[in-house]
């Protein structure tokens, strides 16, 4: 098992080359502080549906720079999916290994108890990736990321709008299961998911 510190210090340790069909090969590996810039190119790049589809707080320089900061300081684990030919960062995708109270109470309320051994996971893709494949393709890096961290279960951050339905079926033919549905103080309505990684290929 690893720490969020190790990690920081050592990034190889979580970094795999992924060859892709189409040539565009890319490397899944942990975010570093040395990332504040092409971070910010890659929020900044979001398009308007992306960005309501995510859960940062900003999509500039100063956020990125605060992601990049809070690298080993929190409980987030956060992945870069990124162009080998160009250095473009073309997917952040983040992984919380603590737990929301809002989160334990609406599980708890579908009959589902969340522990220690349960992680939070969001996707965030570049517009010109989305529908390619590369979420699908790069989900075992994540899920074997995740058991490097004693995690057994991943339950989705935030959950996933009911009105993404190109985000619930890949979480669904990823293994996730819905558990229930809740509305936001926005008023907008979103899924709760579950993945057990027991009932997954192991690594």
């Amino acid at each position: 098992m690893f720490t969020l510190a190790e990690i920081a210090h050592d990034p190889l340790v979580l970094t795999r080359r992924l060859a892709r069909i189409d040539g565009s090969d890319v490397v899944f590996r942990p975010l570093t502080r040395a990332d504040t810039d092409r971070l910010a190119g890659f929020l900044v790049g979001l398009s308007p549906e992306s960005r309501r589809l995510s859960t940062f707080d900003g999509y500039d320089l100063a956020t990125a720079q605060d992601l990049c900061d809070a690298i080993a300081r929190y409980d987030k684990l956060r992945l870069m999916l990124e162009e080998v030919l160009s250095g473009r960062i073309v997917g952040l995708l983040e992984c919380s290994l603590g737990l929301n109270p809002d989160d334990i109470a609406r599980y708890r309320a579908a009959g589902i108890r969340l522990t220690a051994t349960d992680c939070r996971f969001g996707p965030t893709l570049a517009d010109d990736y989305q529908g390619r494949g590369i979420g699908t393709q790069v989900f075992p890096l994540v899920a074997d990321a995740a058991r490097c961290f004693g995690k057994k279960r991943i339950i989705l951050w935030g959950g996933v709008l009911a009105d993404n339905p190109r985000a619930i079926r890949y979480y669904r033919k990823n293994g996730f299961q819905t558990v229930g549905s809740f509305t936001g103080t926005d008023g907008v309505r979103s899924l709760d998911m579950i993945l057990d990684l027991d009932l997954l290929p192991g690594p």
